[in-house]
């Protein structure tokens, strides 16, 4: 399978966002990059994100938010992109609920044993 421009451009800035969040943040919350989307164009990214403890999701979208200039240089620096893509950052609500479904099910299979 191979794969096009598109995706390994995706594949890499995923990899470089989830360096830099590892080495720029503590451990409280543990941030988890879980998506990286980006535009046809490249010029624009969105990075999705989970949290472990749930309630602190509000806390790293503001820590990721500031860092976001020196995520930027840190791109520049570490990857070979034409254009240094402007970055927004957005909690993974669909990784949240597909985890809650995981739960449910199985606490469903427990009761049927």
């Amino acid at each position: 399978m191979e794969f096009d421009r598109h995706d390994r451009a995706r594949s890499l800035l995923m990899e470089i966002v989830a360096e830099f969040v590892r080495n720029e943040a503590n451990t409280n919350p543990l941030i988890t990059i879980t998506n990286v989307i980006v535009a046809p164009n490249y010029r624009n990214v969105t990075v999705f994100f989970t949290t472990i403890p749930d309630n602190k999701q509000d806390d790293a979208l503001i820590f990721l938010k500031r860092k976001g200039t020196e995520l930027r240089q840190y791109i520049k620096k570490h990857g070979r992109f034409k254009f240094i893509p402007n970055i927004a950052f957005e909690i993974d609500y669909g990784e949240r609920h597909r985890q809650h479904i995981d739960e449910i099910t199985h606490q469903i299979e427990k009761e049927k044993e």
